[in-house]
């Protein structure tokens, strides 16, 4: 072989390599080792401490965002060490234009696209798919979720026990976080840890998000499969501990028909049985610092879904998930749980769930039981859900779910899997999967028609993405441990997208969004007539790369009524095939501004009139310790049997002291349901997994030319935790 034919395979074998490395997204190092020390840094932001002097650091961090592929503008530097219970990780983030830094968020689980941020996850089972993940902004508020499915769905609820202070300097910004182990489950039967990690840094007044690992615009951080790897963990303490966090709620309740006290007590106990499984324990659960539900006007046929806001709930929400998908069909909603169809609390006399994972398999076991309430029965909820990892990516899980109430047993019985992959045609995203369900009753049987379906494929990919969906709902299927937002239907969906980046000559513009196809066509599984039709075509879409967003759709509508339906007091829309046509359009301005705005305008025809509706929010962002934001909701409808207007006016203030001690005011005036609702909310929390609440509700009836009060409830909550 002569020097040329030399020089012409060392090129090939170059641009393979590349052309590997370009795709894979890989940054060398893509591991980073851990160093245990004896003696724990002081968490205060500086990491002037000795141990992170002599730490490794990593550094190489990629654009995704705006610049895809070129190096970060800013330095970025990341170390770890542990001690034998928890892991300390130190960031560094210089900035060249300090006093540009955006950083106005300070309450717990603050909303993190605002800001400035840096963000850890760590896939500790490294099995490539579920983690943990720990946001941090220059402000020192926190935020954490669990991650599953490789980024499929998440927990935003999920609240971990760690902590992170941060400081700012004319460098840039720095942050310490602490992070126990048992906040974490990991596995104890291998002989040496290898975690998955990952971070990633946005530079907001810029624009800018770079990653350690995996910065394909195809994918995000929370897709574990593209994350580096974590050593150096051959230390960590596998000690069981119980965690008990009892509470006390002390206040009152005035209305025109009653007024009473409202004293109670109860409490959790967690228990960790190995890093792998933790039971949790409750005992007359007490849901008072919850916040009130964000109200909704409905001008549709259909009810509306709520979401479950509750922690105890949420924390292993995806253990739970039948994997449905959507709205249409939730074969298990935990909002049936100590909530009755007012949404009015039942009380919760004890319940046990236990979660965990060994191997590939994934258990999660709860059973709940409430108390008799105004007529309703004892009743106790129970669910069983088993879920085993397939090769890399893919899944297949099955669920039992029952009621069991005055000797009658409800049952509804769930499988379902996934096959996913990131690596199809190379490197693309694709989902294919589908869910089986059906319901059982003592006192009806089983029938036929007893079950429900889905199936799905997802092509969620950054610049061409198509999603299409079948599923049916038999007439008689009816699980009573879920929610049927519609009944007796087949329905298919496909949604076509098209999102070009955008070429230099339109500087501004990041990337364009065009759906020559959004279609859902809905039938009554029984008749096989028309239930709802819906053509949707986005003319246009930008997301600019001043993080401002608009978009302009045309929708031709039908929907087919087999009943009249009452739209709103004394009007009727008889029972009829109905087909318009509407225009909507959005425009979002970028939130983590001082002043935003986000405004959805849909007009047109609607069933035999027309109709105009629109949603506009103003965010103000004062400063880190307040943000305010308004909300007004119209609906103008014009029909043949008469027409009606329903206003939603909403305002919510969010305050922080500090990352320990913040808040909300949240205003509500619905003039369809005639009813004004003030919720104020304090939290304090003295230490990291302890919380004192303050909460003050008034409802007033606005109906008529006079406000009355309906009821005032005013409760203090003392949440504390205990270690043993």
């Amino acid at each position: 072989m002569n020097t040329k034919q030399r020089f012409y395979v060392f090129l090939l074998l170059s641009i393979g390599l590349i052309n590997e490395l370009v795709y894979s997204q890989v940054s060398m190092p893509n591991n980073l080792k851990a160093e245990y020390v004896n003696q724990a840094p002081k968490i205060d932001g500086v990491l002037n401490d000795e141990v992170w002097k002599t730490a490794t650091k990593i550094n190489n961090f990629t654009q995704r965002e705006l610049k895809f592929g070129e190096p970060a503008t800013e330095k970025t530097e990341v170390a770890i060490v542990t001690t034998e219970q928890y892991m300390y990780v130190g960031v560094w983030c210089y900035d060249s234009e300090p006093k540009n830094i955006i950083a106005k968020e300070l309450k717990r689980d603050f909303n993190y696209d605002l800001d400035d941020n840096f963000t850890i996850i760590i896939d500790t089972y490294h099995d490539l798919r579920n983690g943990f993940m720990f946001v941090t902004n220059p402000n020192g508020a926190r935020a954490d979720l669990q991650v599953f499915n490789n980024g499929g769905t998440t927990n935003l609820y999920w609240n971990g026990v760690w902590n992170v202070i941060t400081t700012r300097t004319d460098s840039g910004w720095f942050a310490e976080f602490e992070i126990p182990f048992y906040t974490l489950k990991y596995r104890t039967n291998v002989t040496e840890q290898i975690w998955g990690i990952n971070f990633e840094r946005n530079i907001r007044h810029k624009r800018e998000q770079v990653l350690w690992q995996g910065w394909s615009r195809d994918n995000r951080i929370q897709q574990l499969n593209h994350a580096g790897t974590l050593t150096g963990l051959n230390n960590l303490s596998d000690k069981r501990f119980i965690e008990i966090k009892p509470y006390a709620t002390a206040g009152g309740l005035t209305s025109k028909t009653n007024d009473k006290l409202l004293l109670n007590a109860g409490g959790e106990v967690n228990y960790l049985l190995s890093p792998t499984y933790r039971l949790n324990l409750t005992f007359n659960t007490d849901f008072a610092q919850v916040e009130a539900d964000q109200q909704q006007v409905n001008i549709t046929r259909f009810p509306l879904f709520f979401p479950e806001l509750r922690e105890f709930f949420l924390e292993g929400e995806d253990y739970f998930n039948m994997g449905f998908g959507g709205n249409r069909i939730i074969p298990f909603y935990t909002r049936k749980i100590g909530l009755n169809e007012q949404r009015e609390t039942v009380p919760i006399i004890a319940g046990a769930r236990l979660l965990g994972k060994e191997s590939n398999n994934t258990l999660g076991i709860m059973s709940i039981q409430t108390a008799a309430d105004d007529g309703q029965a004892s009743t106790n909820y129970s669910a069983l859900s088993w879920r085993n990892d397939i090769g890399k990516q893919s899944v297949i899980g099955a669920m039992s779910a029952t009621k069991f109430e005055s000797g009658r047993l409800h049952t509804t019985n769930a499988v379902n899997g996934r096959y996913s992959t990131s690596k199809f045609l190379r490197n693309k995203n694709l989902d294919v999967g589908g869910a089986f369900i059906q319901v059982y009753n003592t006192d009806i049987g089983l029938k036929n028609e007893s079950f429900a379906y889905r199936g799905f494929v997802s092509y969620p990919n950054d610049r061409f993405a198509v999603y299409s969906s079948f599923q049916q709902a038999p007439i008689s299927f009816e699980p009573e441990v879920g929610l049927l937002v519609r009944r007796n239907f087949r329905e298919g969906f496909t949604d076509i997208s098209f999102k070009p980046r955008s070429r230099k000559r339109f500087k501004r513009v990041r990337q364009y969004e065009f759906k020559p196809a959004s279609v859902t066509y809905t039938q009554y599984d029984d008749t096989k007539a028309i239930q709802t039709f819906e053509y949707r075509i986005q003319y246009f879409g930008a997301d600019l790369k001043s993080g401002d967003k608009m978009v302009l759709n045309y929708t031709i509508v039908a929907e087919g009524l087999i009943n009249d339906f009452e739209i709103s007091k004394n009007v009727v829309i008889n029972k009829n095939t109905y087909w318009w046509r509407q225009w909507e359009a959005d425009i979002k301005t970028f939130r983590g501004r001082t002043l935003a705005l986000a405004s959805n305008l849909i007009w047109g025809e609607f069933y035999d009139g027309a109709a105009l509706r629109n949603r506009t929010d103003i965010y103000w962002r004062a400063g880190k310790y307040i943000n305010i934001s308004v909300r007004y909701e119209i609906n103008d409808v014009k029909l043949s049997d008469g027409n009606f207007q329903t206003n939603l006016i909403g305002s919510r203030i969010e305050y922080a002291i500090n990352p320990n001690l913040f808040g909300s005011v949240l205003s509500q005036w619905n003039t369809d349901q005639n009813e004004l609702n003030l919720n104020f909310r304090m939290r304090y929390i003295p230490k990291i997994g302890t919380d004192i609440y303050f909460i003050f509700n008034q409802l007033y009836d606005t109906e008529g030319n006079d406000i009355a009060v309906k009821s005032t409830t005013i409760l203090a909550k003392l949440v504390w935790r205990f270690v043993l």
